[in-house]
């Protein structure tokens, strides 16, 4: 084998075995990594004495894997102890991030230098992450002012921590594996008793600190346009939390989100610029080039400005991946090796994925690598070099032309696979955006830190930009949405892209488009007739609940609202919606008024063609006029309203039509649907016991339902013991947050469900409950991750916890799909 051929097995072989580590459901003991990074160094000794490159690779591999999982084992070792959890303690530390602010409060990460638990000392992960909200009294929760906490600063706070947790929907976002990657370990909420206390700081210029400050003069530079000041933040040390959300949202929808923090691009450029400058000086100093050639000298330079930018960004991950691929480069230029593009392309993914394994499941690391290589694909195009300023201006012209089109189409892919989205108003926003924002932007940004009326100019220059791309926005068709693909079609599409991009005849870039259509147009499958799937949302503390017929679709809530930037309409349904591929909403329903309930529904309403709402609420609630400006029928909700759709029957049970208290729990909207062979799910909102019982007196054996969304989250007011004799269920669904404060489920209705004989499926220990033809699934428990937190009755071994589960686990170990529960229904 060659030594070029041998250095790219091994490269590979470093991607590989770091991967396997990364997709294991649990870690291995400590020991076993250990025995097997040793082997690894014997195979690796053995196989340079006898020149054996396969042996090589093998024991390459092998030694990727081994100290992946130490480091893996030594981060979940700095975990929460079970003990701890739900307690409060008291830590001191440093806040050791620019604090998010919002209208809730304040939340930021916290490095612990001690903990104690009364006079006792205990053990807290290093690293943490706190709530601080603002004028909060209940449940113990300290009220903060708006300028309370700030970087670097040291603090003594009660705080009340547990594991780091996220939502688990299909598609959706891997909050635990972000947790993970950032070594955050713990997360919680700041208490009032004792009263939080600022202490001496002990590193007055650490760079913390630095950022908070820079960030102060930023914004009291603009303080009468603060989503300029946002941007311009976000730009200069990388605060994307300063920018706004309506802001977000144009630039998700034009495709140059990855511009408005800083990205790759701004470090590479960053370090471009201050290559140029360091090679200049570095050729007027004859010393200086005897002892090193300026080209080296400007790498270097560049490469330690790049370092210095990413540390004032925070150095998150994006910023940290380019240093570490911008060192590979510098270093293979230092030692003179002229190794082909895709070989330096190998070398930095490998590079960056011995620095942060994790990296290899995040979206922003396969957009960086395949960009990068279909240019350099592209590239391979030979042109002359033009002659003449005009020339040159075209040929700068065609470049940046090519490259946004090369962009564009080849990784619309990856964009249909991580977000169910390409930006079509993208290719023309980019090519003013990238310009714009990477030559003159972010360098006023960043001398603003220096001379704030500078960020003065950055406005000036930002505004017609923004209104450029706020008018892209609301372009009818700027964004094309499409259901997740399917591994065949995503593979194809590649292909197709890669038949595109090539210097290849028209004749084989016309076979690539027909690769094309299966992604962009996929074929989603849905329940056949007469049937209908059921996805309880994890939604955190609140309820969403999708039912799918075979060409309608109905959902039961909208879920939360967690602030003013954030609520789960736009963080959870959109983006699973858009992932199901679903069009359209033929029916809202809205239960009632809580705000766990209609949180997200403004979001739905302005996000996605909604036909009608049916809901307990009055036509004077806000939400109304939003479902008339979306062109939405707005229902009131009562006993005795049914449809049908494709052979699937749906029924209004409650409330009565001349029931008061609107918006109450009381006049929740209760559901029920039926399949053409019995199936049956009762969908009953926050009713309570008294509801319960007039349901049961004026249903009588038609409430009986196999599938139960348990009423209120499992609260004690509601799931009476009457109630559920009638309904008797098979699977009782509890719709609740992780570690809410409100305890909900009650463990006296939790008990009361059991003695029914149904099984409780939590949402916050299942994630989205799916039903469907192929069985039921908690999402949860399909493709276990070490890094993700496990509710403790399932099985802990490791042979356990990799299994794909088809359908819920049951308590001793049975399991019930959508066959048995039919089979069930036409027993009875």
């Amino acid at each position: 084998m060659a030594r070029g051929t041998a250095i790219a097995a091994c490269l590979l072989a470093w991607l590989v075995g770091t991967a396997a580590q990364t997709a294991q459901p649990a870690l291995w003991p400590a020991a076993a990594y250990g025995a097997i990074g040793a082997a690894a160094i014997v195979c690796s000794l053995i196989a340079w004495r006898f020149s054996q490159a396969g042996l090589l690779a093998a024991a390459v591999l092998l030694l990727a894997f081994a100290l992946t999982g130490v480091r893996a084992s030594i981060r979940l070792a700095d975990a929460l102890s079970d003990d701890r959890v739900g307690q409060d303690v008291t830590v001191v530390g440093v806040i050791s991030s620019l604090p998010r602010v919002d209208a809730l409060g304040t939340r930021f990460q916290f490095r612990v230098e001690t903990a104690r638990r009364g006079a006792q000392a205990v053990a807290m992960p290093e690293r943490v992450q706190l709530a601080w909200y603002r004028d909060r009294d209940d449940d113990g929760l300290a009220g903060i002012g708006p300028a309370s906490a700030r970087a670097g600063e040291r603090w003594r706070f009660s705080a009340r921590l547990r594991p780091p947790y996220g939502a688990m929907n299909p598609h959706g976002f891997d909050q635990e594996l972000y947790l993970f990657e950032q070594g955050i370990r713990a997360t919680g909420s700041v208490r009032a008793q004792p009263a939080p206390q600022r202490l001496a700081d002990a590193q007055p210029w650490a760079i913390d600190r630095l950022r908070q400050a820079l960030r102060d003069r930023l914004a009291h530079a603009l303080p009468d346009d603060p989503r300029a000041a946002g941007v311009i933040a976000a730009l200069a040390i990388g605060d994307q939390s300063a920018i706004d959300k309506a802001d977000w949202d144009i630039f998700r929808a034009t495709g140059v989100a990855h511009l408005m923090s800083i990205s790759g691009l701004h470090v590479t450029m960053f370090a471009w610029g201050a290559g140029v400058l360091v090679g200049w000086a570095w050729r007027r100093s004859e010393p200086a080039m005897l002892r090193v050639p300026a080209p080296i000298a400007a790498l270097w330079g560049g490469l330690a400005a790049a370092l210095a930018y990413a540390l004032l960004s925070g150095f998150g991950v994006p910023a940290q991946r380019t240093v570490w691929m911008l060192a590979t480069l510098a270093l293979l230029r230092t030692l003179g090796l002229q190794w082909p593009g895709p070989m330096l392309l190998l070398a930095a993914a490998a590079v960056v994925c011995a620095a942060d394994p994790w990296a290899l499941w995040q979206p922003g690391f396969w957009l960086s690598f395949v960009a990068v290589g279909w240019l350099m694909v592209a590239s391979q195009r030979p042109a002359p070099a033009p002659i003449g300023r005009v020339a040159r201006l075209r040929g700068v012209a065609g470049d940046a032309w090519r490259t946004q089109v090369v962009c564009s189409l080849g990784l619309a892919p990856l964009s249909m696979l991580f977000f169910q989205q390409v930006s079509i108003a993208g290719f023309l926003a980019n090519l003013v955006a990238v310009p714009v924002i990477t030559l003159l932007v972010t360098p006023l940004s960043l001398l603003a830190t220096l001379v704030p009326p500078l960020s003065v100019v950055a406005a000036v220059v930002l505004a017609p930009l923004s209104a450029l791309l706020a008018r892209l926005a609301d372009m009818p068709a700027a964004v094309w949405t499409a259901a997740a693909p399917e591994p065949w079609a995503l593979i194809a599409a590649l292909v197709g892209c890669g038949l595109l991009l090539m210097p290849l005849p028209w004749a084989w870039r016309a076979i690539g488009l027909l690769l094309l259509p299966p992604l962009l147009w996929p074929v989603v499958p849905r329940p056949d007739e007469g049937r209908f799937e059921l996805v309880a949302v994890d939604i955190g503390q609140g309820s969403a609940v999708l039912v799918r017929t075979r060409s309608h679709l109905l959902l039961a809530d909208a879920g939360p609202s967690w602030g003013p930037q954030a609520e789960a309409g736009s963080r959870v349904l959109l983006p699973l919606l858009r992932a199901r591929g679903e069009p359209r909403i033929d029916t809202l329903v809205l239960t009632h008024g809580d705000a766990d309930h209609i949180g997200g529904a403004g979001a739905l309403l302005r996000g996605m063609p909604v036909a009608d709402v049916l809901t307990s609420i009055p036509s004077t609630h806000p939400l109304a006029q939003t479902a008339a400006s979306a062109g939405s029928r707005w229902t009131r909700c009562h006993a005795g309203q049914a449809w049908t759709w494709d052979g699937v029957s749906f029924r209004v049970l409650h409330p009565l039509p001349d029931d008061g208290i609107p918006t109450s729990n009381a006049t929740s909207c209760v559901l029920q649907v039926r399949d053409r062979d019995g199936l049956t799910a009762l969908i009953t909102g926050d009713i309570e016991a008294p509801q319960e019982a007039a349901l049961v007196q004026r249903e009588g054996d038609t409430l009986r339902s196999q599938i139960l969304i348990v009423p209120h989250h499992g609260s004690r007011t509601s799931s009476s013991a009457a109630f559920l004799a009638r309904v008797a269920p098979e699977v009782a669904v509890v719709q609740a947050g992780y570690q809410n404060r409100f305890g909900h489920p009650a463990a006296d209705v939790v008990q009361r469900i059991r003695e029914s004989g149904a099984q409780v499926v939590r949402t916050d220990h299942c994630g989205a409950f799916t039903l469907s033809a192929n069985g039921s699934t908690c999402t949860r428990l399909v493709r276990i991750r070490y890094w993700r937190w496990l509710p403790p009755v399932l099985p802990q071994h490791p042979g356990s916890r990799g299994a794909e589960v088809a359908n819920f686990v049951m308590p001793a170990g049975e399991t019930h799909g959508a066959s048995e529960l039919r089979r069930d229904a036409h027993r009875r």
